[in-house]
């Protein structure tokens, strides 16, 4: 493949061009399996294609990355901080706009650490697909501050304490989150479920969602101001949420 700009030569399909200082690759679907990960690079879509334009010409190429065997020597949690490393590093070949991720949870959530991108969920049946039927979209603007920079509003309690203070923070860490706002807390329900839980509720026609804590019979709703900017976009972010939540523990399947 060239680059589309310069008409270098470039390695591997979708590579950052060097030469030029030009990205090639719009986005990068990954799907994760436990063992192979394998990485489709889309490109840019024609300002102006025409009517017979198929979406599939756009992708790129893929690359597939295996886990490198374990030699006896390795923990379990070396190899797959190894592996995540391996397709971080591909991505960082690309300096894509967005990246998007389906399958096995913890590389996905390995790998997004190591590179610190947005990583949108995408179905697991058909990831590229899902990628090609959003082309076009914009990519939604990263807030770059700490998640503690985040946090706002009058009530400064949270249910659960720390472990409150903890599912707060993760949801503030997302990228397209701008600001948390803890609302009060209504000790006056029925629930008997021990542990915190944490689900984030339908987005508003502004994008924003509210983020439910729940600890025992006590429940508190928490604004979360988003970067999107209606509610399909929202949801988006509200599907993210909910998914890093339960990465870390707090969803409805998990424990804390």
């Amino acid at each position: 493949m060239n680059c589309r700009r310069c008409g270098s030569s470039l390695r591997k399909p979708g590579d950052y061009c060097l030469a030029c200082d030009t990205a090639n690759c719009e986005s990068v679907v990954i799907d994760f399996g436990a063992e192979r990960a394998t990485l489709t690079m889309v490109g840019f879509e024609p300002e102006h294609p025409p009517d017979d334009f198929n979406p599939e010409s756009l992708v790129l190429g893929e690359t597939t990355i295996t886990t490198v065997p374990d030699d006896g020597e390795r923990t379990a949690q070396v190899q797959l901080r190894n592996f995540a490393g391996r397709v971080a590093d591909e991505v960082r070949r690309k300096r894509p706009e967005t990246v998007y991720a389906a399958g096995e949870r913890e590389p996905l959530r390995e790998t997004r650490a190591q590179l610190h991108y947005a990583f949108y969920r995408v179905p697991d049946d058909d990831p590229v697909g899902a990628v090609l039927a959003r082309r076009g979209e914009p990519a939604l603007e990263v807030v770059d501050a700490p998640p503690e920079a985040k946090i706002g509003g009058s009530h400064s309690t949270l249910i659960g304490e720390r472990t409150g203070m903890k599912a707060i923070l993760t949801a503030a860490d997302h990228p397209h989150v701008k600001k948390v706002i803890p609302g009060p807390i209504d000790a006056g329900g029925s629930g008997s479920r021990t542990g915190l839980r944490a689900k984030v509720t339908r987005a508003d026609e502004h994008g924003n969602v509210r983020m439910l804590l729940r600890d025992g019979s006590s429940v508190q709703e928490n604004r979360v101001v988003t970067t999107a900017g209606d509610r399909e976009t929202g949801e988006r972010v509200r599907d993210d949420l909910n998914e890093v939540l339960s990465e870390s523990g707090f969803g409805e399947g998990g424990g804390i």
